[in-house]
């Protein structure tokens, strides 16, 4: 991928910190990056990547700094991306939040960090497991014996260290699916996906060598065996734990599992869903006075499941006031800075229907088309459930010392951004 140097900036474009890895870029580049980003932004030509001569500036926006890369070579910017979140996720793992307050009171441990990430333009250890083993915030305190680097920085299997030990042997399973559905004020549903992930948080002795069995189609293709619902997972992007050769060759998804959390696997799946919790809105404006809102959620699933922490979002004209609310079940609030009302269900059985009612006072209705109709979003959360039909039909659990080990699965489908379109009989 080969990245020439990495900056952190502060919104203001102030260099916070940055780490020099190839010294074939002028680091003074980075003064054109703030003035290239305004210039770009007031134009609406917006780019994750933009030039200044022959130097290349991939940058992304994490709550408010900006993190940078700078090349002047055809890198591979979908892998300068992928380090740049995963310097985001080392930092977070360390800091627990990622902000400018956080970098300037870490500096010496931001840039050992930075030192260890990357070495000559290539990711090096990016696991923050690993680096936490040799990389502390309490660096003043360490004694100089101690300061020796883990065999498991040199080891082939990076992102594990040796002589792991735990009482009880478990690994869980979660798998997590979320929904995006885009609704038109017709009733048509325009586009749908689903985008999954597959995590564990394990707790295994040794050095224990895993093997999944999904419903994959491709698998049961090749071994001839078509029984039951089968899924075709596209874009699937692994951990680097798993043997790319083996599941190329024949499908079976096996590693030596990181220590504690990780995330696995994701996926998507590009096939029609209908929304799971379904809306139909109605918006009556009675003179130039005041504006009542209907809006009916219908649960779309089956009924022995349940949604939980339900919010559907609906917008509403800036300048309303006066707001009253009537709600079958639940809580409806107004968030004037937002402009929206936030009706909050707790718990919301599959095959139900809610109604919602909202009543403000409207000074100008004339504003309302140089605003336009924002749609409403729904959020929630479904347990025990997957959209896609994914399951997980094994777990082996392989290690030398022959101990058993209790695999558990979870199943979450959660909205990652349903939406309906106001459906608006006006009087």
């Amino acid at each position: 991928m080969s990245a020439s140097a990495i900056f952190v900036l502060d919104l203001k474009g102030k260099v916070l910190i940055c780490r020099n890895y190839k010294g074939d870029v002028d680091m003074a580049e980075i003064d054109h990056f703030m003035p290239l980003l305004m210039q770009h932004e007031e134009e609406g030509l917006l780019s994750p990547v933009m030039s200044h001569g022959n130097v290349h500036f991939m940058w992304i926006k994490h709550s408010n700094l900006y993190l940078v890369a700078t090349t002047n070579k055809n890198s591979n910017a979908s892998l300068v991306y992928s380090f740049l979140y995963k310097i985001v996720e080392v930092f977070t793992e360390y800091f627990k939040e990622l902000e400018e307050e956080s970098i300037q009171d870490n500096f010496v441990v931001v840039y050992e960090l930075l030192d260890e990430l990357m070495d000559f333009g290539f990711p090096q250890t990016t696991e923050s497991k690993i680096l936490q083993e040799y990389i502390t915030q309490e660096g003043a305190k360490l004694e100089v014996a101690k300061t020796k680097v883990p065999t498991t920085v040199t080891n082939a299997v990076s992102w594990r260290s040796e002589g792991i030990k735990y009482k009880k042997n478990e690994v869980f399973i979660d798998v997590i699916e979320s929904i995006n559905v885009l609704v038109n004020a017709n009733g048509s549903v325009m586009s749908s996906d689903i985008v999954g992930s597959i995590k564990l948080k394990t707790m295994l002795s040794g050095m224990p060598e895993l093997r999944l069995g999904l419903n994959d189609r491709v698998l049961f293709a090749l071994t001839g065996r078509d029984k039951g619902k089968t899924v075709v997972m596209e874009d699937v992007k692994f951990h680097q734990c798993v043997r790319l050769s083996r599941f190329e060759s024949d499908r079976t998804i096996s590693f030596i599992p990181p220590d504690g959390e990780s995330e696995l696997m994701s996926y998507r799946i590009n096939t029609h869903v209908k929304p799971l919790i379904w809306i139909e809105s109605v918006i009556e404006k009675f003179s130039h006075s005041r504006v009542e809102i209907m809006v009916k959620a219908k649960g779309q699933f089956k009924k022995q499941s349940v949604a939980n922490n339900v919010e559907v979002r609906v917008p509403v004209p800036s300048d309303a006031d006066s707001p009253k609310f009537k709600t079958s079940t639940g809580n409806a609030k107004y968030v004037p800075e937002k402009n929206l009302v936030v009706w909050t269900i707790k718990s919301f059985p599959g095959g139900k229907e809610f109604l919602m009612r909202a009543h403000f006072g409207l000074p100008s209705v004339e504003n309302d088309e140089a605003e336009g109709k924002p749609p409403i979003t729904v959020k929630f959360e479904i347990p025990y459930f997957t959209v896609s039909g994914i399951q997980v039909r094994y777990m082996k659990i392989i290690e030398k010392s022959g101990y058993q080990a209790l695999p558990w699965v979870r199943y979450i489908t959660q909205s990652g951004g349903t939406v309906a379109t106001f459906l608006i009989s006006a009087l």
